[in-house]
């Protein structure tokens, strides 16, 4: 593709060098990346700005720059207001456009948004829909699963990966939409047709500095344009902070009765929740769903309530919400035939360790045992929040580590223990998490339930920024063989 077909929407160009009329055959991030015809993007970042390895990117076949300022170099360079923002522009066009193609669905807010995307694909499936999803886990064209390594991917990723699902038949993609994302402009250009905001809570503090730059970020996705008709949580505070601004049709939802789409009748156990849903207080819809939790009702009603934007009948709602049976890594009940049940969960953060823990007691007969740590280089905050939940909901906590990555483990599992001290409850330390989940695995007893929080789906533990293998349903199988043997 020629470069100045790649300009054509780019809203940020401020001057251009050089022949604009070049062929282009690849888009290019990484400076070491062997090319020939590439455009390379000189972002800058917090720690390292890209734009000093520009000369590398040449020497290694890129023929051209997108710029924020310009460089020495003998080649075109395009100077743009944002390079993020001119590299999410050129990368829709040079895939001719894909988001176009689809109806793009997003799912917005700090928990919920995977859960909510998985029901949401499910109903739209139902409804005879070929559909797409991108993701925490992964995105999927159908059952086929594509490896994703970010919420939302960055746009070069994004557009590729939604060409492919042009290409392959898809109508619908549900997307989960970080603010990170939106910060870091990766959907410019991108129209949803739908989207919803699932809730605020504290995380990602390390890069938005306060809740309130956090909430600001996420409020901006819908704000601009972007999204067509919105699905709000009446019952989060923060929503009507959106509503108050937003020009959009929309819905909200909640428990409260003064919600658009409201549920009642909550019955939760540990198979399940069974309610009803209530469309403005007509019509009623019963839903016996197959994931548990006061927090999976919310999630349930959010993409009940995209559903019906989207113009789906209500049999093809309760079809597509009563039948999937799990989402990976999220309340996630591992089959490990022992009298005590272990359950899989991804909450990371002060919030959603609350959560788990809250529902997940309504069902356990005996004592109930959390595993956990907090990620390194991340938000440092809720460390000791977190240390304080497990001590005050659980009968027991085992702090290991999570992610450290560059961090010292020690140091962060010091920082939770003040919060477990705080709390007065019974809990130990052991920084190996292969080491403390063979001690949970070897201390539970008959009707007690243990939590492995904050992995869910993750298949891999970092340390010292290196990447190890670390899937905790073969941990966990693993070390129960050897208990057996």
């Amino acid at each position: 593709m020629l470069l100045k077909d790649l300009l054509v929407e780019v809203p940020c160009i401020q001057e251009t060098r050089g022949s604009m009329a070049l062929e282009i055959t690849s888009l290019i991030t990484d400076s070491r990346e062997q090319t020939t015809d590439g455009l390379f993007f000189c972002i800058p970042g917090a720690r390292v700005d890209a734009h000093d390895f520009a000369p590398q990117a040449v020497a290694n076949g890129c023929s051209a720059l997108v710029v924020e300022r310009f460089l020495d170099l003998p080649v075109p360079q395009i100077r743009v207001e944002s390079v993020r923002s001119a590299m999410a522009y050129m990368a829709a066009a040079f895939y001719g456009f894909p988001a176009r193609k689809l109806r793009m669905i997003g799912i917005s807010g700090t928990k919920g948004k995977t859960t909510t995307s998985f029901l949401l694909k499910t109903v739209m499936e139902k409804a005879g829909f070929v559909t797409g999803l991108i993701g925490t886990t992964g995105n999927m064209i159908g059952e086929k699963r594509i490896k994703s390594n970010l919420t939302t991917p960055d746009p070069i990723d994004l557009h590729r990966c939604l060409r492919q699902m042009v290409d392959e038949g898809v109508e619908v993609v549900v997307m989960e939409v970080s603010a990170h994302a939106v910060d870091m402009h990766r959907l410019d250009g991108i129209t949803y047709e739908a989207a919803c905001y699932t809730n605020l809570s504290q995380d990602h503090l390390d890069y938005f500095g306060t809740m309130e730059n956090y909430f600001q970020t996420k409020k901006s996705f819908f704000m601009h344009g972007a999204v067509l008709n919105a699905a709000l949580n009446e019952d989060d505070e923060t929503s009507d902070r959106i509503i108050e601004d937003i020009s959009i049709p929309h819905l909200t939802y909640g428990i409260s009765s003064e919600a658009d789409v409201f549920a009642r009748d909550i019955e939760i156990s540990e198979d399940g929740v069974s309610f009803s849903i209530l469309l403005r207080g007509v019509e009623d819809m019963q839903i016996n769903l197959q994931l548990t939790g006061m927090f999976n009702v919310y999630n349930a009603l959010a993409a009940a309530s995209l559903a019906m934007i989207m113009g789906v009948h209500n049999s093809d709602i309760k079809a597509g919400l009563e039948s999937l049976k799990n989402v990976p890594g999220r309340v996630e009940m591992l089959d490990t035939r022992t009298p005590y049940k272990v359950i899989l969960d991804y909450s990371h953060s002060p919030d959603a360790l609350e959560n788990i823990l809250s529902t997940v007691r309504t069902f356990t007969r005996n004592r109930l045992i959390v595993l956990f740590g907090c990620g390194g280089d991340r938000d440092q905050g809720k460390r000791p929040i977190m240390g304080e939940i497990a001590g005050r909901l659980a009968d027991y906590s085992i702090l290991t580590s999570d992610n450290p990555r560059t961090e010292d483990p020690i140091a962060i599992l010091e920082a939770i223990e003040v919060g477990a001290k705080a709390a007065g409850g019974s809990y130990t330390v052991i920084e190996n998490r292969r080491e403390a989940i063979r001690y949970a695995l070897n201390m539970g007893k008959d009707g007690d339930v243990i939590i492995l929080a904050g992995k869910g789906h993750e298949t891999y533990q970092e340390i010292m920024g290196v990447k190890k293998p670390f899937d905790e349903k073969v941990v966990v199988a693993e070390l129960l063989a050897e208990m057996r043997a």
